[in-house]
């Protein structure tokens, strides 16, 4: 049975932190790229939440700026944003999307079962899909989401932390390809951040 999408899923888990930039300084660096850009993420990701933007604060931001899902381009530029994304995804053996040689359930080694996921196009179709329909919906676009739980479809995939940055990475350049701006890069960036602790099973 398919279950709607948890609203919760896009309220991220924040650890404290300042977003007051200092004049003059365009980035900060802990020395560690991945390290930065998460905390890049996490910076957006509160700024966000709190409705902050450049120049304004509090409810006047949350009015006066359009969803992150209007400054994407709607419906035809989010599907267009996955379907360069998922061409990527699959193509890329450090996610292992298709999830070649892993194995589910079972008890003490017995009546495991294979997590392969089969490419075929109707596959990759209904995929494209579901991501869109994600996006659209945590992004503050139309609330339609007709694919599973996030928790429930991963669970046993034993996707890694590394597989799950790798597919952060395939978003990435996908959003560059398709030169979708700095901030709304991080905001979504931020959005598919929140959805680790659902997917990523193996630290």
């Amino acid at each position: 049975m398919k279950r709607p999408i948890p609203l919760a899923l896009i309220v991220l888990c924040l650890t404290a932190c300042s977003t007051e930039k200092r004049a003059g300084d365009d980035f900060y660096t802990s020395g560690s790229r991945e390290a930065d850009q998460r905390a890049d993420q996490r910076i957006s990701g509160v700024q966000q939440i709190r409705g902050e933007g450049e120049g304004t604060s509090g409810d006047a931001a949350i009015n006066a700026k359009p969803s992150l899902y209007e400054r994407l381009g709607g419906h035809d530029r989010i599907a267009r944003i996955v379907g360069d994304f998922v061409d990527r995804v699959l193509a890329d053996p450090r996610v292992n999307w298709t999830r070649r040689g892993v194995t589910r359930g079972g008890v003490l080694g017995v009546g495991k079962k294979s997590a392969a996921w089969e490419p075929t196009p109707e596959h990759i179709a209904l995929l494209k899909d579901h991501i869109a329909q994600f996006i659209a919906v945590a992004t503050g676009g139309p609330a339609k989401y007709d694919g599973r739980d996030m928790k429930q479809v991963h669970s046993g995939m034993k996707v890694s932390n590394a597989e799950f940055d790798a597919a952060v990475g395939d978003m990435k350049a996908s959003l560059d390809a398709l030169r979708v701006a700095t901030a709304e890069q991080k905001e979504l960036l931020s959005v598919l951040e929140s959805t680790r602790p659902q997917i990523a099973e193996e630290r």
